[in-house]
């Protein structure tokens, strides 16, 4: 069975949310039964299936960032967040 699409927010949406230092912060539920991303009172939330294990919860993440912004995974850096919730991403230009 294929996995349904995964709906995200229009790029400029996401990108708004990026501050003056190309940060971006990511509030991120792991192990979740779908993938999403939202924006809620001016907060990213992502739901990803990966468990986070091995950095996979992680790099799903960054791979559903990457898609939202339409940019390339490469252009996304992890700074702060690694074992949490509460991650913090630098957007590359």
């Amino acid at each position: 069975m294929a996995r349904p699409r995964i709906d995200l927010p229009p790029a400029d949406a996401v990108r708004a949310l990026v501050d003056g230092e190309a940060r971006l912060a990511v509030r991120v539920t792991p192990g979740a039964r779908v993938e999403a991303l939202t924006i809620e009172g001016g907060r990213l939330f992502a739901k990803v299936r990966a468990k986070p294990e091995d950095g996979k919860a992680n790099a799903a993440v960054a791979a559903l960032l990457a898609a939202a912004l339409g940019i390339a995974l490469s252009r996304l850096e992890l700074l702060r967040g690694a074992t949490s919730r509460e991650k913090l991403f630098r957007v590359g230009d």
